[in-house]
């Protein structure tokens, strides 16, 4: 479905040669680990020398470093890639880098203003960051009523002086209105804008903007489709219907799709859902997506997803959500209470079950769809990579080691490579790519944050490497060491 690329070859090998007639002393080798990379299948023993930021030899005989560490028993595999995150900090990102994760993007929601976020994160990210456009904020801008009040709320945002949900609030008032045609054009002039700041695709939470009619949503897509900018959608409402409203419009515009969480948007039937993306895909269409390894869902109560009739439509009752703040489940007056004032909850909704034959598919990717930080926000925030290697590879059985990181590295670059192209040398470990790379202990590797207790680092991630350089060592965190770089996307202008 997407191009591989030729580039990572041919600079390895220049790479190579140039260090060859250089210097035979790496800046950094791993020695005797069980290195994993998923696009050439190897899976053996192998002595990895990194320099300046790359791999630049992968070797069954000693390699000569400046540092080296001794990895023996240890599976050494590219940095996970998290396609679906809401934390913008390094708070989040220090709880991401203890799961392995070395490049997080926030793809589904997308960041106001791109441009400007970008600039605040350079020099000072522990790992790989970017994001899409926000459509949700550039529609609340394209609207008179509410445009004198979009840029200094981004302002706040990106300074860090709201987070994710007080967004949420203050832009709601626009999820009700209906755009003209001329004020739809209006909001693809932003996107466009964002796009050429970097912004790596197109950011569409249609589910939380239900109000916006099927002629607004098609320009986006048709936009997409010209201009081949990767649409992250979050779909309508979770349903069949919904997931087929995403891939048709898709189909008729040309537009790349990623559907994100399909176990949440599914449900019951992500056989179902999964079936009409492989058949799309082997119709030549770009529709791929992804799911985390959890049954529970979390979001904003104010959200349209628990507009009248949310039991029905969700399956689900007042018991089955959690509030964040203090982990307790909800009854009809707490729910209306917390509902009028607005915030995160978590919410069971789903079956092992699905959740397993979501993960066994060869079409998932592994995202985690984490959330801004909070002592008890969903342990998707903390643990998601981490528990698909623990509970689903090593104790269910439901993936063997090497589909299991193909789903956190390779799949994940390979979405990514037609729209950022620098992800072409992340998501391996080969001679020329990035040193974005997890080390972890396959017999011990487990999540720890909890429903009922919270976040909490996971365990057997011994050491993580972000651009050549450790943010996580003997598992500990390494105080000042910020090496993440922004991804950005094809359009932005040099």
């Amino acid at each position: 479905m997407m191009r591989r690329s030729t580039l990572l070859l041919a600079a390895g090998l220049f790479i190579h040669s140039t260090l060859s007639a250089q210097s035979p002393v790496y800046d950094l080798v791993l020695a005797g680990g069980r290195v994993i990379d998923p696009e050439t299948k190897l899976d053996a023993v192998r002595n990895v020398g990194i320099n300046g930021g790359h791999v630049a030899m992968i070797s069954e005989t000693a390699l000569q470093g400046k540092e080296t560490v001794d990895v023996k028993g240890l599976v050494v595999a590219p940095g996970f890639i998290d396609l679906h995150v809401h934390g913008r900090t390094n708070k989040e990102q220090e709880f991401q880098a203890h799961d392995g994760v070395t490049t997080a993007l926030e793809l589904e929601w997308g960041i106001e203003h791109t441009g400007n976020w970008y600039a605040t994160r350079v020099g000072k990210a522990l790992i790989n960051f970017g994001s899409s456009a926000n459509w949700g904020y550039d529609r609340f801008r394209s609207l008179p009523q509410f445009s004198a009040k979009a840029d200094s709320v981004a302002k706040l945002s990106i300074a860090g002086g709201m987070q994710l949900d007080d967004m949420f609030n203050i832009i709601r008032p626009s999820y009700v209105v209906s755009l003209t045609a001329e004020q739809s054009a209006q909001s693809i002039q932003y996107i466009k804008a964002d796009l050429e700041e970097g912004a790596i695709g197109i950011g569409l939470p249609i589910g939380y903007i239900s109000m916006a009619k099927a002629d607004e949503l098609y320009r986006v897509y048709q936009f997409a489709g010209q201009t081949g900018a990767t649409i992250f959608s979050h779909v309508r409402e979770p349903g069949i219907l919904s997931i087929q409203e995403a891939i048709s419009n898709a189909v008729l515009t040309g537009a790349p799709l990623h559907i994100v969480h399909i176990n949440s948007m599914a449900l019951g039937q992500v056989r179902t859902a999964l079936d009409m993306i492989a058949d799309a895909q082997k119709r030549g269409y770009d529709i791929t997506t992804e799911m985390y390894p959890y049954t529970a869902a979390s979001t904003l109560i104010q959200s349209a997803l628990f507009n009248d009739g949310w039991q029905g439509r969700l399956g689900m009752d007042y018991g089955d959500i959690q509030w964040q703040a203090t982990a307790e489940r909800l009854t009809k007056e707490t729910f209306e209470k917390y509902h009028k004032q607005g915030g995160v909850v978590i919410m069971h909704l789903m079956k092992p079950e699905w959740i397993r034959e979501g993960i066994a598919s060869p079409l998932t990717i592994i995202a985690s769809d984490g959330m801004p930080y909070a002592p008890l926000a969903h342990p998707r925030t903390a643990g998601t990579f981490s528990r698909v290697l623990g509970k689903y590879v090593r104790e269910e059985k439901v993936l063997t080691l090497p589909e299991a990181i193909g789903k956190m590295t390779l799949m994940p670059a390979r979405r990514l490579e037609s729209i950022a192209p620098s992800m072409r040398f992340k998501g391996r470990i080969q001679v020329g790519s990035d040193a974005d790379i997890t080390i972890f202990d396959p017999a011990s590797i487990s999540d720890k944050a909890t429903f009922e207790k919270g976040l909490a680092f996971s365990e057997g991630i011994a050491h993580v490497i972000v651009n050549g350089h450790f943010v996580i060592r003997q598992g500990k965190t390494v105080a000042n060491s910020f090496p993440g770089q922004a991804v950005y996307g094809k359009f932005k202008n040099r």
